[in-house]
């Protein structure tokens, strides 16, 4: 029995740490206005490497992880009860190793699939009409205010009878607030918000050792993002990026482990380049400063995207 507690642990920790990986990406300019009926299509490669910590939670060292995220993603902006919105839904792939030593035995784990699929509404509340492009192109920012929602949904790879899955099996919401403040070519963003998680009903179970049902819970997760960037010209920029996250204590069948709790934080920079008329490339770079409990993993990724105005209806 106990070495059956321990491998649930085991499972509960090494998947919150690798889905936290993608929850907490650096997005600058998120709240950012485009003329009306503009749509994007983006084509993201992210490649992540690094290490994974279990605060003692369970016998497990040298833990690591490397893995390949191709992200195809669709952005459109509307008009909603009078104020400019936007909409983008993201599907991600997963290809990737894991690799540890279980009480100082070998151990490794290959997986390929996709993950939960993203949904993020925007809208302005303050600083932006939703104007057309000609209209958009005489706008200048000051001063912004939005609020958005990002939705994860349980459409991920997942198998109730192994160990690691790339999807979560559960739904994910997070509510924020925005701030984006212009100075020239100088913009400062600052983003706060809460991840909110449901109930995953069947977390490793079914198999040899659980052959019954196990559900496994998560307590929300508070996150801070703040980015500094300059303007070299339109659609080309440069940009300081940082985040802060605490909380997300997971349980196991209502038994909770405070071990789990979260506290990270992550530095980055992004640059945007734009191509011509249509087209923009963008790349990021991120590492860890401080993480307590989780992915402690550097990351680098490559962004090629497609943009024009549709017809408005």
């Amino acid at each position: 029995m106990r070495r059956a507690c321990k491998l649930v642990w085991l499972t509960a920790v090494v998947a919150c740490s690798v889905q936290l990986l993608f929850a907490q990406d650096l997005a600058p300019r998120a709240y950012n206005l485009t003329p009306l009926h503009a749509n994007a299509v983006t084509v993201t490669y992210g490649f992540y490497d690094g290490s994974l910590l279990f605060n003692g939670v369970v016998p497990i060292s040298n833990a690591r992880g490397k893995y390949n995220v191709p992200v195809l993603s669709y952005y459109h902006s509307f008009k909603m009860f009078g104020h400019f919105a936007n909409v983008t839904a993201s599907l991600p792939y997963g290809v990737g190793n894991f690799n540890g030593d279980f009480k100082l035995v070998p151990q490794g784990i290959y997986r390929s699939g996709l993950l939960d699929s993203t949904y993020r509404l925007a809208v302005n509340l303050k600083g932006g009409p939703p104007l057309p492009p000609a209209e958009f192109h005489k706008w200048h920012q000051k001063t912004l205010i939005g609020v958005s929602l990002k939705v994860l949904a349980p459409t991920g790879q997942y198998d109730e009878t192994k160990l690691i899955n790339w999807g979560a099996n559960r739904w994910a919401f997070k509510p924020e607030l925005g701030y984006s403040e212009r100075w020239g070519k100088v913009v400062l963003d600052a983003y706060g918000g809460v991840w909110f998680y449901t109930t995953n009903p069947n977390y490793f179970d079914h198999n040899n050792f659980f052959p019954g049902t196990q559900a496994q819970s998560q307590n929300p997760i508070g996150t801070f993002e703040g980015h500094l960037s300059y303007d070299w010209k339109l659609r080309t920029w440069v940009s300081l990026d940082g985040n802060f996250w605490y909380g997300g204590a997971t349980s196991l069948n209502g038994v909770q482990n405070l071990n789990t709790r979260q506290t990270g934080s992550r530095i980055g920079a992004t640059g945007s380049v734009k191509l011509d008329k249509h087209q923009s490339i963008k790349v990021s770079y991120s590492n860890g400063t401080y993480i307590r409990f989780g992915g402690d993993y550097q990351n680098i990724s490559f962004a090629w995207q497609w943009s024009w105005i549709g017809r408005p209806k």
